[in-house]
């Protein structure tokens, strides 16, 4: 693609040490996040999709610079967010910001919601005090609350307003990027709809670029312009997001489209062919990480680990159907 890239992860890997079984002495390690690489371009969403467990919110972290890679490294417009100079580091809550999956747990409920948005504000001395209530005001309508909501606390809101108050407070520093993980899967189907256009709204006025996590394909699929579609910690299928609806590569990504709703009464998707819960990612399987659950698997899938492939153009996939 000719667009610019302005987010780029490279062999982003994560791994985390466990605790030991009775009795044993060797170590224990889970990785979370096996080698991705991923590029974002400016001002588009990339939305990342998968089971809960296959490792989206540790990824998440990783790139709102909340948990460092135990390999890898991401580079925002070209300079090293883990390993550039201390005052790239120091300039990233301006830049990054990340709504979360629970609006409830992530505002704090001993402050109204006007001084909760404007902490940020005051932390980075950023503008005129007196200001800076204004700024605050002006965003919650912005989000479709009203500048009065600005005494009120957070339980006195419902949960699709909690969003909002959220969303206010992510972009309170103007910021370039926003990590948005799983940021409608606490709502109503109703109020879903609602905030996804507003994100696409914000995404608009303010030129933002997005990382969209969600375990729901149907959702993803409609604020995202490329989708990637992780799998016990690896990316297994890249490409546009019309191209992944048109024709989906992986057996996985087979396996998510059929869970997807069909809007036509009386129509039904083919029956699954996906078997088993996810392996944990603790004892892995050997080749390739979907093989134990996969209609199609053959005796290479349970041996080698397949490569990453271009099938055609700008639409690659992990998996030995197309090798």
């Amino acid at each position: 693609m000719s667009i610019t890239t302005f987010l780029e992860l490279k062999n982003i890997t994560r791994r985390f040490s466990v605790d030991q079984p009775l009795f044993s002495t060797a170590p224990r390690e889970l990785t979370a996040v096996r080698d991705v690489s991923l590029a974002i371009a400016k001002g588009t969403t990339l939305g990342l999709v998968g089971e809960s467990g296959c490792g989206k919110s540790t990824l998440a972290k990783i790139v709102a610079h909340l948990l460092p890679p135990s390999s890898g490294d991401i580079l925002l417009e070209g300079e090293s967010i883990w390993h550039g100079s201390s005052e790239t580091v120091r300039s990233l809550p301006q830049r990054i910001q990340m709504i979360f999956q629970d609006p409830v747990s992530s505002l704090n409920p001993r402050k109204n919601i006007g001084k909760s948005i404007q902490e940020a504000l005051d932390v980075h001395r950023i503008g005129k005090s007196n200001d800076r209530k204004k700024t605050v005001t002006d965003l919650l309508e912005r989000v479709g609350m009203r500048a009065e909501h600005y005494a009120r606390y957070p339980h006195e809101f419902s949960g699709g307003q909690r969003q909002r108050i959220a969303i206010a407070r992510s972009l309170v520093l103007n910021p370039d990027f926003i990590v948005c993980d799983e940021p409608v899967s606490a709502l109503d189907v109703s109020v879903q709809a609602q905030v996804l256009n507003l994100l696409k709204e914000l995404q608009t006025a303010f030129g933002l670029t997005y990382l969209f996590i969600s375990h729901d394909l149907a959702v993803v699929g409609h604020v995202s312009d490329v989708i990637a579609v992780m799998y016990l910690g690896r990316i297994v299928e890249l490409t546009d997001a019309q191209k992944l609806f048109d024709n989906a590569l992986h057996p996985y990504t087979q396996v998510l489209l059929q869970a997807v709703p069909v809007p036509i009464p009386g129509r039904r998707h083919a029956a699954k062919t996906q078997n088993g819960d996810l392996p944990s990612p603790l004892t892995p399987p050997q080749g390739c990480p979907f093989h134990p659950r996969c209609s199609k698997a053959m005796q290479v899938c349970k041996e080698v680990t397949p490569n990453w492939l271009e099938v055609e153009k700008d639409h690659h996939v992990l998996c030995h159907l197309y090798s």
